[in-house]
């Protein structure tokens, strides 16, 4: 199982949860200062917001949420047999949270984070 993660920069985290509780009809799963995440259901996506009124560019990053340390290396493996070894970061501290993870950058250096 895994969902989709769009993480974006928000000029004002006060007014982006406000018009994403009403989009997805939820409200935050976390919320801390300059941050908030929601755990959607339907379609099923972890959507970051993160503070940062002067980054030049509204998208932050994408990612895939996988649900265990054993599924974070399978895809990496996987990936990196499709050529794709990317960049991995283990027992780091993000989003609030201790995680595994790696990253590839798409053909446009889009940063994925899979994780």
């Amino acid at each position: 199982m895994s969902r989709l993660q769009l993480a974006l920069n928000v000029s004002d985290l006060e007014s982006a949860v406000a018009f994403y509780s009403q989009l997805f009809g939820t409200q935050p799963a976390k919320r801390y200062p300059g941050y908030a995440n929601f755990a959607i259901a339907e379609p099923p996506l972890k959507l970051v917001l993160i503070e940062n009124p002067a980054a030049a560019e509204r998208l932050n990053h994408l990612g895939v949420e996988v649900f265990s340390p054993e599924a974070v290396a399978a895809e990496h493996e996987r990936l990196a047999d499709h050529g794709l070894p990317g960049r991995s970061e283990e027992g780091v501290t993000c989003c609030y949270a201790v995680q595994d993870k790696f990253w590839v950058d798409d053909p446009d250096h889009a940063p994925w984070e899979i994780y």
